[in-house]
């Protein structure tokens, strides 16, 4: 087995990716998105950070960067 082709991507980049991701959605795709997540980061007690929480938090920053607030359709 050659593992010299084998790459991990650090946590950073997973995030960046999520980042592009969810710029790429629709409104509706994105609240679909939240609303999942949004399930799976409920409270509970971890030794490492959430991955859920830290999910949905990025998914919240991107639909106020779509929505300022004072933002009117």
């Amino acid at each position: 087995m050659d593992l010299t082709s084998i790459a991990f991507e650090s946590a950073e980049t997973q995030l960046q990716e999520l980042r592009e991701r969810l710029r790429e959605m629709s409104d509706e795709e994105l609240i679909a998105f939240g609303k999942s997540v949004r399930k799976l980061a409920e409270p509970r007690v971890i030794p490492v950070p959430d991955p859920w929480k830290i999910q949905l938090d990025l998914a919240r920053a991107e639909w106020r960067r779509r929505h300022p607030k004072g933002w009117r359709a």
